[in-house]
């Protein structure tokens, strides 16, 4: 589904990113680990196309086109789904008719027609239920006031209803208390699926406790230098990264 080859990319001229190799087939979780710093949240947006980014080497293809001079619209369309860490207050639009053109949007851009009313009423209901949702939620301003793991599940909502093929979750478990943990962590365990493929963010490994991954990378200074299973993330809950710092540079 998403191969990356070689991937170099700076921002302001600065080199963040210096040789990503990875590929994900559908139906598998990537955890993505590291120190602060080390390019997790670069390799994010630059995958999900965020100008901020400059791709000086290498290329990103998704199911067998490359991506690399798509904007970041023309991604999300394709099936790219990215969370942010810091997710934008929208006054005055609510929660709901920001979804419903997002989905609206996106159908556009596959030349299709506005979602029935009737249908996006129906796919709303049954999306709030599934992730614990109050219906008042819905009708409140995007993100406004909200608290870090209302933000959270908001963007866990947005997952759900627009059905991504590849979701990038960046730091999801960031401010979050133990009980919007799990109930973010349900609904992406529901969203999985062997049509789609997940790469979570995190620094930690308190995430990985309940959405469990296949694979686990470790990035230090803009390189993926360690690939493993589960229990790789659990060896560095225990001994944190100095050892993977040593290992680099013997």
């Amino acid at each position: 589904m998403l191969k990356i080859i070689d991937l170099h990319a700076s921002v302001e001229d600065k080199a963040i990113l210096k040789g990503i190799d990875l590929e994900i087939n559908a139906g598998e979780v990537h955890a993505i680990m590291g120190p602060n710093g080390s390019g997790k949240s670069t390799l994010a947006s630059v995958i999900a196309g965020k100008e901020d980014y400059e791709v000086t080497q290498g290329d990103i293809v998704f199911e067998e086109e490359s991506i690399n001079e798509l904007a970041p619209e023309e991604r999300a369309h394709k099936g790219v789904f990215l969370s942010f860490q810091y997710p934008t207050e929208i006054p005055g639009v609510s929660v709901t008719n920001f979804m419903k053109t997002a989905i609206n949007e996106t159908r556009k851009a596959r030349g299709l027609g506005d979602m029935p009313a009737n249908e996006m009423l129906k796919m709303i209901r049954e999306k709030s239920e599934m992730l614990e949702i109050d219906r008042k939620f819905l009708s409140r301003s995007l993100n406004e006031g909200f608290s870090g793991g209302e933000k959270k599940r908001n963007e866990i909502f947005q997952l759900a209803m627009l059905e991504p093929k590849l979701a990038i979750l960046d730091e999801t478990d960031s401010g979050l208390d133990i009980d919007a943990l799990r109930i973010v962590a349900n609904g992406v365990n529901k969203l999985k699926s062997d049509d789609n493929a997940v790469i979570i963010i995190t620094h930690y490994q308190r995430l990985l406790d309940y959405i469990v991954p296949d694979f686990v990378h470790v990035m230090f200074e803009g390189r993926i230098v360690k690939s493993g299973g589960k229990e790789l993330a659990h060896e560095l809950e225990e001994k944190g990264y100095d050892w993977i710092k040593e290992e680099v540079n013997a």
